[in-house]
């Protein structure tokens, strides 16, 4: 016991070096993709066919923007996260520019990239689903007030939208915190891969139990933020 105890001890300022590789791409990945996939989710609700519109608004203008919202959506949620991963960090060095230099991204931008693409795809259709949730009769009365589409949006759907769609983003937060465990797949080195070092070294095991305990830490620190958010959005709305 007193061993185990004291390996711990001993490889545990290398995990700590890998943690922050992870909370790094976890916070950047957090950070970029809940603000994209809102976007996205606005603007595929605004280039939505309306009875008011023209042929030439409908055909030519809302249709070319909406199909390249469901393409992306199609391709990121559709195609598995370590596939993006290798597509931009060994894929994108056989795509030839101009200038005949190719393009080489980074580890750790390769990560961010692909994890805060793939995450706005699946955030954008969360926040979708909470929009449309939304009474259709907020709508009317809203034009009724004379607020315009955006003033609609920002003062009357969103605040309602944002407290339907916590739960499903705890959720999808929690899965991105394992899922970072991914960019071990082009030998980024964060807090598993730091781990696989040290087993491969040490021929011991130790390591990724250590790891699945902060893994399991980090979880439960996001389970009660996010408890506490809830709430206090229910407070909030009388609930």
């Amino acid at each position: 016991m007193q061993k185990t105890v004291e390996y711990i001890i001993q490889i545990f300022p290398q995990l700590l070096e890998g943690l922050k590789i992870t909370l790094k791409l976890f916070t950047a990945t957090l950070v970029l993709s809940l603000p994209i996939g809102l976007l996205v989710s606005l603007l595929k609700e605004a280039v939505s066919d309306k009875p008011t519109d023209n042929f030439v608004i409908r055909r030519f203008v809302k249709f070319p923007i909406r199909l390249i919202i469901n393409a992306y959506l199609w391709v990121f949620r559709g195609t598995p996260l370590m596939l993006q991963l290798f597509f931009f960090y060994f894929g994108l060095t056989y795509v030839v520019l101009p200038n005949g230099a190719s393009i080489t991204l980074s580890m750790f931008t390769a990560a961010v990239l692909s994890f805060v693409l793939n995450y706005a795809a699946y955030f954008a259709e969360i926040f979708r689903g909470g929009i449309i949730g939304v009474n259709k009769g907020q709508y009317e009365a809203s034009k009724a007030l004379g607020l315009t589409g955006i003033q609609t949006m920002r003062y009357v759907i969103v605040p309602q939208m944002i407290r339907t769609v916590i739960p499903p983003i705890a959720n999808e937060t929690i899965v991105l915190v394992k899922d970072t465990a991914l960019a071990s797949s082009i030998a980024l080195i964060d807090l598993l891969k730091t781990a696989q070092r040290a087993v491969n070294r040490d021929m011991s095991v130790i390591p990724f139990m250590v790891v699945a305990v902060i893994y399991l830490i980090i979880t439960l620190v996001l389970t009660f933020v996010f408890n506490k958010i809830e709430k206090r959005l229910s407070i909030s709305s009388g609930e």
